[in-house]
Formats: C-alpha cells, structure tokens, sequence
C-alpha cells in the first residue's frame, strides 16, 4: 500500500512540498485524473512551482526518486 511511504515522504519533506491526495473516485479526483492522465491507482505527480508536471509515477512510490526530483527542482 503507498500510504505509508506518502506520509513519510510527506513528514520528511515538511516545509519543501505540499502532498494533496485525492481520491480517483472522488469528482474531483476523476477531474484530475482526466487533466494528468492518470491511468493507473496510485498514482503521484510532482509539479514544480508553476504547476508543471515533473515527475510522475505509478504503482509503488519510489520515496528516494521523489528527494531525487525535488532536489533537482532547488537547484
């Protein structure tokens, strides 16, 4: 299950980024999933901060890639 590794990654990025989770079945997740194309549950994007996607996985959060793409986005 991702939860766990999106709260930590949540908890261990505090003041870096904002984690929004929505549900895929909510209208509002159904929204977003249509606009990013998401296609498969879960799935978690990373957008810098004019909104552009960056980084888009599915399946199992890989915590250390997403410190890897922030770290790219403070550069």
């Amino acid at each position: 299950m991702a939860k766990p590794v999106v709260d930590r990654v949540e908890r261990d990025l505090t003041g870096r980024l904002r984690v929004l989770r929505l549900s895929a079945w909510s209208p509002v997740g159904q929204q977003m999933a249509a606009r990013y194309g998401v296609r498969g549950v879960p799935t978690f994007i990373l957008f810098d901060g004019s909104g552009q996607v960056v980084f888009s996985q599915v399946g199992r959060l890989d915590a250390g890639r997403v410190e890897a793409e922030l770290s790219l986005l403070e550069k």
